[in-house]
């Protein structure tokens, strides 16, 4: 018997042998920049949890919770080169490489956090997901948010004219800069864990806040003044590195999309529940609370409008699913 007639046995048990064994165990890392304490860190970790279970102990997922890998520009980075393999990202930084994500900002596009809700599972939302990966190097998993944005400030606000001059602390992107420059504010960009003391020795007057973050983080401690505007929603995206996801197996993409869209979709639920609430625990404070509506802001909107429905061409598409939303 010949030499390679003894081998094609070994050689066949071989292969059927390594095409048995499980896929290459995987300890992915997840970024964001929220504090651990914060609903999109726990629905994180929760991910990956679930992940790590499902997958019999194969797959684990490290979080990097507080810009603990850098500032989301950076994550991005880290994400495009696959130094990063997933992160939960505010649209805010996706808009500022994808300017059609901008249209989620626009001012009053919904009214409450139920229709952000509604609009952010419609097809309208999933379709702008389409475009991260030839123009992010991402592969958007789905959405998650946090709570309506308002303003908190020094002095008493009613409305535009009492922020002009001001300066109010915004998330760095475009959209959200555009509306406050079209109401006089003066958007000065910070981050997130130097706004409480900024706050109190005056280097901002205002903020751009949810109910949720002025709550944990005290803000009302620095700034006693409310203004209930609803003005924008605040989504937040999940994605993966899309040079990582291009050598998963089909079973791990579709490990990871079913059960990160699980935690985004938590999210979702868990701020449309709360807000009522903590709306509540706000009323309840010494602080003093106005509230403004679309009316008030619509010099500020017809400002943004014009010069965003020349950077988004999806901004028709998401006025219309808002719209029918609200319809129903």
């Amino acid at each position: 018997m010949s030499i390679k007639c003894l081998l094609t046995p070994v050689m066949t048990g071989a292969l059927a042998l390594a095409m048995a064994l499980p896929a290459q165990a995987r300890d992915f890392r997840l970024g964001l920049i929220t504090p651990p304490s914060h609903k999109w860190t726990q629905a994180a970790v929760a991910f990956a949890d679930e992940v790590k279970e499902q997958s019999g102990g194969e797959h684990s997922i490290s979080i990097f919770p507080a810009q603990q890998l850098g500032n989301e520009a950076q994550m991005v980075q880290q994400l495009q080169t696959g130094a990063l393999d997933m992160a939960f990202l505010t649209i805010a930084e996706i808009s500022n490489r994808v300017p059609d994500f901008g249209a989620l900002y626009a001012p009053y596009l919904v009214d409450n956090i139920d229709q952000a809700a509604a609009l952010l599972r419609s097809d309208a939302a999933n379709d702008l997901l389409n475009q991260l990966p030839a123009e992010a190097g991402l592969v958007g998993v789905g959405y998650g948010m946090a709570g309506m944005r308002q303003v908190m400030s020094r002095s008493p606000a009613k409305g535009p004219d009492d922020l002009v001059g001001k300066k109010l602390r915004i998330t760095p992107f475009e959209p959200l800069r555009d509306f406050y420059m079209a109401t006089g504010a003066a958007p000065t960009p910070l981050p997130l864990p130097a706004v409480y003391d900024a706050l109190a020795n005056g280097q901002i007057d205002a903020i751009d806040m949810d109910f949720d973050s002025i709550l944990i983080f005290k803000f009302y401690e620095r700034a006693d003044n409310l203004l209930i505007s609803n003005h924008m929603m605040f989504p937040m995206v999940g994605v993966v590195s899309g040079r990582v996801w291009k050598d998963l197996s089909k079973e791990d993409r579709q490990l990871l999309q079913a059960s990160m869209r699980k935690h985004l979709d938590g999210v979702i639920d868990h701020f449309q529940q709360q807000e009522s609430q903590q709306e509540q625990q706000l009323r309840a404070l010494d602080i003093t609370i106005e509230e403004a509506g679309r009316e008030t802001f619509a010099a500020a909107i017809d400002d943004w409008e014009k010069i965003w429905s020349a950077k988004s061409k999806s901004l028709p598409n998401l006025r219309q699913a808002a719209a029918d939303i609200k319809s129903n």
